[in-house]
């Protein structure tokens, strides 16, 4: 089965790969490395465009889309 996930808010859209994109980019922005990675929770808020995340349960980020 083939799914699809958008996001829309006002008239815009984004797709949640790009918010995965985006967090992954954070998390190589610090030096570590994407294999690295073994969980990741997105919280996004579509009022403030933000989005923030916790990867592997400690580290957190966040980011304009």
């Amino acid at each position: 089965m083939k799914t699809e996930f958008f996001i829309e808010f006002n008239g815009e859209q984004t797709d949640y790969r790009k918010l995965i994109d985006m967090a992954k980019e954070s998390w190589k922005s610090e030096g570590l490395m994407v294999k690295d990675i073994e969980t990741l929770n997105l919280y996004f808020k579509p009022g403030e465009r933000s989005c923030y995340c916790v990867i592997n349960g400690d580290h957190m980020c966040s980011f304009q889309i």
